[in-house]
Parts: structure tokens; C-alpha cells; sequence
């Protein structure tokens, strides 16, 4: 593919002003230009044009799943431009109308908004296999190189001393997910919602000294010397353990999978006010081929198609006593719910995030009094 030679500076200039950006925590609309990033590779040429708005943790992922897709006959014509960061802060900005083509959001809520607004179908988690989430991940905990807090459990967060880095549920969904895990542990799935908000207050009240907005400035935060854990996504821990090799000393990191943690579900839409819907559902449709499946799995990302998960679970060591699930934790919190919605129980997200995380939510609550329930 020619490359003129001035478009060429710009698209160096632009991806060095991004590597800037990123060195600070700040993900917003880099990679909304010509590259993806690793290889220089041209994604944005092409007659058609899909805008992809998405929270900001799975970049790695989708850095090799445009060029793949744009190999492929139906994606070879069509141009990308990308925008990472915070998972409510994109949510809420497509719902005012950004461009946007396609959404990843880190929780589901974040497309319920959407649909709220009219710019998402209703019907949109039967637009794509399973419930229109092409990746997930687990909750885990990033430590130094070495463990040397020795950190294994969730009641070792709480140890005296131990300082925890995890972004703010307020903007984050990786927060929420972040949150979910010990809080899932502790309640035994919202049976016991003292012991899990007990734990929640404790956590944010004496060990939680920094809340980024995203999970990605979390990430950075932690790699510039920041806390004694990181609580993350299972694939944030897998990048940072990579990266090894060429960090500093006091970057480096190991990680550990609780042997109780939270299945993490990322989805995906299309926007139904694109200019390119069909082109939009053929992305969306291409996230969940074989092809793709693998390359989530390569970046660290857990595949959904089952053929996949097998082929790749050895690239996902750790052994999961418990892995609770939305619709678990949902269906416990719902209960009783009935009275004030239309006579049915909340459940799934919708019960979460009443109970938990929206305006009157006890997570909520924690979080605007400093800890204390």
C-alpha cells in the first residue's frame, strides 16, 4: 500500500503524542487515527468507515483484531478509528451522540444506557453469540515481583500496611467488576450482604489510597510505583508479567488468581444510528470467528467459543474454586425486588447495579463517605 510521505509523519506524529498520552494514564481518543499502534499498520484507509468507541482496557485486543479482520474480504475496504477510556465516561459520551459505529463497554449497563437513549437495540444480546460478549476475563491480583507482602487471599488486602490500587466504580466498570469479586466472596454470592459491604468499607476505607478513572490508568498507576496490589483483570496481569523482561526493577510483577474471583463479561454493540450498520454487524460478527477467538486469547483475553477455551486453557493457569457469575449474584440481590418493578424480581446487572452501584447503591454509599457503609 503507497504511503505519502507527509501522511506518513503525521500518522508517527500522532502515535508518538498517544505513547505520550499513555505514560501519564490518560486514554481517551488515541488510536482514533491512522495506526494500530505495535506495527505502524495503516487501518483507517478504506471506502467505508466504522467508528469504535470502547473501554480502555481491551486496546491490546483490538490492536490485532482490526488488521485481522481488514485481511478478510468483507473488512479488507472498510477504515477504523478508535477511541479508549473509561467505561461510563464512553458510555456517556456516545449517548450525546458521539460518532460511533460499535461499542465495548466493560459492563452491560453501560449499553442498557444506550438503549435508553435509542442509538442501541433493544434486542442487541441476541444480535451475537453469547449475549454479545466475543471475551471476558477473571478478577485478579497483581503483585510486585517476588510477592513480597505475600498476598494470596482477599482478607490479605486487608493486612496492615497493604496498599490497593483499583480505579473508581464511579467512571470504571473494570471497578465494578474489581469490587464484585471479594464482595461475592465474602457475602457467599449476596447471601450475606453485611459481611461483603464489611469488606468493601474495610478495603476502601484503610487500603484504597488512589482512584483512577479506567482500568487502564489503574494499570499505569500501579506500573509507576504506586501501591502494594493491583486488582485487575486476569488479562492486565498477563500484559504487565509479559512486559517483564524489559521493565524496570520496581515495575516488574507477578499475579495471583484468587481461588475464589468473578467471571468478567466485556460486550459488545452496534450502534443503530451508524452509517454503516452492515459493515458494523460484520465486525461485530468477525469478533467471535476462530480466528478472532485465538487472538483474544494470545493478548490475554478468555475466549467464549467453547472449541477455543479448550485449545487455549493451558495459556490460563490458576485453579478457580468458585468463579461467580452476574447472573448469580444478580438473581440473590433481585430477590424481593418485585414489588417496585412490575411485579418481576430484578436480576442480572439490573439487580447489581441497584443494589450495589447505582445513585442509592451501598458501594456507592461507601465510596462518597470514605469507607464507612
Amino acid at each position: 500500500m503507497k504511503h505519502i510521505a507527509g501522511v506518513s509523519a503525521v500518522v508517527r506524529a500522532v502515535s508518538l503524542l498517544c505513547v505520550a498520552v499513555l505514560g501519564v494514564g490518560v486514554i481517551s481518543a488515541c488510536g482514533g487515527g491512522s495506526t494500530d499502534e505495535p506495527g505502524g499498520v495503516d487501518i483507517s484507509s478504506g471506502s467505508r468507515h466504522l467508528n469504535l468507541v470502547a473501554y480502555a482496557v481491551p486496546k491490546p485486543g483490538f490492536d490485532v483484531i482490526i488488521p485481522a479482520f481488514r485481511k478478510t474480504e468483507t473488512g479488507r475496504d472498510i477504515g477504523f478509528s478508535q477511541s479508549y477510556g473509561a467505561s461510563g465516561d464512553q458510555s456517556r459520551k456516545v449517548a450525546r451522540r458521539v460518532p460511533a459505529d460499535v461499542v465495548n463497554f466493560s459492563v452491560e449497563p453501560d449499553i442498557t444506557r444506550l438503549v435508553k437513549e435509542g442509538v442501541v437495540d433493544e434486542n442487541w444480546k441476541k444480535q451475537a453469540p453469547n449475549n454479545s460478549t466475543p471475551f471476558g476475563s477473571v478478577v485478579a491480583l497483581v503483585v510486585r515481583e517476588g510477592n513480597p507482602k505475600n498476598i494470596h487471599t482477599w482478607d490479605d488486602l486487608l493486612k496492615p500496611g497493604v496498599e490497593v490500587v483499583t480505579p473508581n466504580p464511579g467512571s470504571s466498570g473494570s471497578a465494578k467488576w474489581n469490587l464484585l469479586a471479594p464482595y461475592a466472596a465474602k457475602s457467599q454470592g449476596g447471601v450475606d450482604d453485611k459481611a461483603g459491604l464489611d469488606y468493601v468499607s474495610k478495603l476502601v476505607r484503610d487500603h484504597i489510597r488512589v482512584q483512577p478513572k479506567s482500568g487502564r490508568e489503574a494499570t499505569t498507576a500501579f506500573e509507576q510505583g504506586q501501591g502494594d496490589v493491583l486488582i485487575s483483570y486476569e488479562n492486565e496481569a498477563i500484559m504487565l508479567k509479559r512486559n517483564n523482561a524489559v521493565a524496570a526493577e520496581n515495575s516488574k510483577v507477578d499475579y495471583v488468581i484468587p481461588d475464589e474471583t468473578f467471571k468478567i463479561e466485556n460486550p459488545v454493540a452496534v450502534v443503530n444510528t451508524s452509517d454503516d450498520v452492515a459493515g458494523a454487524k460484520a465486525f461485530v460478527d468477525f469478533l467471535f470467528t476462530d480466528e478472532a477467538q485465538r487472538l483474544w486469547a494470545q493478548q490475554g483475553f478468555r475466549p467464549v467459543t467453547q472449541s477455543i477455551i479448550d485449545e487455549t486453557k493451558g495459556s490460563f493457569p490458576g485453579e478457580i474454586r468458585k468463579l461467580w457469575t452476574i447472573k448469580e449474584l444478580g438473581k440473590v440481590l433481585g430477590e424481593g425486588t418485585a414489588a417496585d418493578n412490575d411485579g418481576k424480581d430484578l436480576t442480572g446487572w439490573k439487580a447489581v447495579d441497584s443494589k450495589l452501584f447505582g445513585q442509592k447503591g451501598a458501594i456507592t454509599k461507601i465510596y462518597a463517605k470514605g469507607g464507612k457503609k
